[in-house]
């Protein structure tokens, strides 16, 4: 049984099948992507792995815990962090500031958005961030305002902000998207690192194949809704299913 696992689920919105049928299982510690054609029901599978949205049959299990309806600070509390398509920062506030609001929420190894309170002092707090920023490659930008920062830092500071909640699970819709091809290079040696220093799964929502191919363990091809392929990505390229789906005509 995978650390995340996804039974037997479907969706509807009014008459359109968003989701049919998918079954899912993501392996712990590898990085998983989830890859497929516009339309093909990536972003409302992602809504149903951080509770966002409902299925109308089937489950989403964490680790054994079942993922539906919750907030977003008891996904945060199960060990979930995400990472969004547009970045998510306090554009107001320093690099430093930014990393220390997590870091200043975590209490008893969870992470709660909704109770600011910390055994750690100032000090600390910011001792912390600083090894944070260390790892990124940010350091020299503590005291930039974030709102300043090119979209690949600010999405290295973002995914950096997950980390300090120190979650066992990874999800990234589309973290390359709007990037231009040297930052995108600079999110994958980042993903990498993460993957090699941390014990964490990585699931990836991405368009991008040059993204996925360098990253990914294993892949599932989503179309109209349902799975189409799981496989290793070398199996992946040039999969016949694969290019009907993407090209529209079979190879």
């Amino acid at each position: 049984m995978g650390i995340l696992e996804v039974k037997n689920v479907n969706k509807r919105f009014g008459g359109l099948q968003a989701l049919g049928d998918v079954n899912l299982s993501v392996n712990e510690r590898t990085v998983h992507a989830i890859i497929g054609p516009n339309g093909a029901g990536k972003s409302t599978l992602l809504n149903c792995l951080i509770g966002k949205l409902i299925p109308d049959t089937g489950s989403v299990m964490f680790d054994g815990q079942l993922v539906l309806g919750l907030k977003p600070y008891e996904i945060n509390q199960m060990g979930i962090s995400r990472v969004f398509q547009t970045p998510e920062i306090f554009g107001d506030l320093t690099v430093l500031e930014n990393m220390m609001i997590p870091i200043f929420a975590k209490r008893d190894g969870s992470f709660r958005l909704h109770a600011f309170e910390s055994t750690l002092n100032e000090g600390e707090i910011i001792d912390q961030a600083m090894v944070l920023l260390e790892s990124l490659g940010m350091a020299d930008k503590r005291t930039m305002q974030s709102a300043s920062l090119s979209r690949g830092d600010k999405r290295r500071l973002e995914i950096g902000m997950c980390l300090a909640q120190e979650p066992r699970l990874l999800l990234l819709d589309e973290p390359t998207a709007g990037m231009a091809r040297a930052d995108t290079n600079n999110t994958i040696d980042l993903l990498k690192q993460i993957k090699d220093e941390r014990d964490i799964t990585i699931t990836i929502i991405e368009h991008d194949m040059h993204v996925v191919f360098s990253l990914a363990e294993r892949i599932t091809v989503l179309a109209q809704g349902s799975p189409l392929v799981e496989d290793t990505p070398d199996n992946i390229k040039g999969h016949p299913k694969v290019r009907e789906a993407y090209l529209g005509e079979s190879a």
